[in-house]
């Protein structure tokens, strides 16, 4: 049998405005720190960093928040990887801001470009090129249009490429893109997801927006990451496949739509490797079905 050829390129493309990425990115969050917090090894994720790029990933997700202890994921991108490959696209977030002490904020539509500016400095940049506005939980009902519209005024001075908006609901991207043109949602999203993230999803498809899950591989863990006991469905077609949960839980993802786009993150060679393979996995319908029975709920039983 022939080795397996892993590529970040067999997941597919999608233009980001156009910027033309594989489907099959990094996300930089889990970089920062190990498990139980401690900062993580440099040398570990810089080669992870360079690894991802090896492997065909050319969209990187990060954020000036990311950071633990002696780490910051945009510095560690910067000197992992700069001067930077042609076609490299780095995405980031603003909204959220978090002081030496790690403790919360939320900037307000005047604090967005210090943060904006914060993001090119730790990445030596001139322009980003995807900044997405990221809402609190608190936002859920309240409009997005003063800070949309002062980072439209940063695109429009240069300073930005493109725009995207992360943890919003349906109305949120009829306001914004009233604004300025939004090249990706960014929402938690994976098997299991509810009725109305499902159609949010879809209406980014009819608009020809891209739809960029978080917590694709995570589920119900989030930020603590894949939960003890995996579900009956997922495991069930991981065994038929011979490949692990993770991966199933990235290759259905990709099956949600041409436009959907993956950003699984890790400080392990070895899982990026595995994360990146999922675009080659080749689910079948009845896989689908199984997959697409799970209830909102029910991902981790």
């Amino acid at each position: 049998m022939a080795e397996e050829t892993i590529n970040a390129a067999s997941a597919g493309t999608w233009e980001l405005g156009d910027l033309k990425v594989n489907r099959i990115g990094f996300g930089a969050m889990r970089l920062t720190a190990n498990a139980d917090g401690t900062p993580s090894d440099r040398q570990r994720a810089t080669a992870v960093l360079r690894a991802a790029l090896e492997l065909g990933v050319n969209h990187l997700d990060t954020a000036a928040f990311y950071f633990s202890p002696l780490r910051s994921a945009n510095e560690l991108i910067n000197r992992a990887l700069s001067p930077y490959p042609e076609g490299l696209v780095i995405t980031t977030k603003v909204g959220p801001g978090r002081d030496p002490s790690g403790e919360w904020w939320w900037a307000t539509p005047g604090q967005l470009r210090g943060q904006v500016e914060e993001n090119l400095r730790q990445l030596g940049r001139d322009h980003l090129d995807v900044v997405n506005l990221r809402l609190p939980r608190s936002a859920e009902h309240a409009s997005l249009a003063d800070r949309f519209g002062a980072l439209s005024e940063l695109r429009d001075a240069g300073l930005i490429r493109h725009l995207g908006i992360s943890h919003v609901r349906a109305h949120h991207l009829a306001e914004a893109t009233a604004i300025a043109p939004v090249v990706c949602v960014q929402n938690a999203y994976g098997v299991g997801a509810p009725a109305e993230e499902r159609a949010l999803l879809r209406a980014c498809a009819e608009q020809g927006i891209a739809y960029v899950p978080f917590f694709a591989i995570a589920g119900a863990g989030r930020e603590a990451g894949v939960p003890a006991g995996e579900n009956a469905q997922v495991l069930a077609v991981a065994r038929a496949h011979g490949v692990s949960p993770a991966r199933v839980r990235l290759a259905w993802t990709l099956r949600q739509g041409p436009h959907v786009l993956a950003i699984p993150g890790t400080g392990d060679p070895g899982h990026l490797a595995d994360n990146v393979a999922a675009g080659a996995l080749r689910v079948t319908a009845r896989d689908m079905a199984l997959l697409d029975a799970v209830e909102p709920g029910g991902e981790g039983r």
